[in-house]
This record gives structure tokens, sequence and C-alpha cells, in this order.
């Protein structure tokens, strides 16, 4: 039997369930959205998702620079 009650077609979320924010870029740094396009989402139009799953991937970049980590944190203090 088929349940068409729950067949939707709408865009699904980009969500991979790794929800960090990246504190420079204010970005999700698993889906790449803003915080105010996660709140958003299921309010979105069809048309608003699609624009801003379009933008997505030109985000992984400003995530792509990396600041050292655990070992530039430890040079920065024995200087």
């Amino acid at each position: 039997m088929s349940d068409d009650v729950w067949k939707r077609e709408e865009i699904e979320s980009p969500c991979v369930k790794i929800c960090v924010v990246h504190p420079e870029a204010r970005i999700c740094t698993g889906c790449y959205r803003t915080i105010d396009e996660i709140t958003a989402w299921g309010r979105m139009s069809r048309e608003a998702r699609r624009e801003v799953m379009a933008e997505l991937p030109g985000r992984r970049a400003k995530l792509a620079v990396r600041r050292g980590g655990r070992a530039a944190k430890l040079a920065r203090r024995s200087t």
C-alpha cells in the first residue's frame, strides 16, 4: 500500500547531522547554511530553498582555510 500523504515534492534539507557553526564564517560546517537559513528552512518557498542550495557549494571554500588547530595554539603559547 502506498502512502501518498507523506510523499512531497520538496527540496530536501542539505543537513548531514554535523551541526557545528564555524565561529568566523558563521555557517554550519556540515551543510554550509547560515543559522537564519537553517531556522527558516521549513517555512521557505521552494524557490528560496533552490537559491540556498545553489549557493552551498561555494561556501565550502570559506571553511577550507585552516587556522592550525592544536599545534598552532601550542606554538603561539610558547612564543
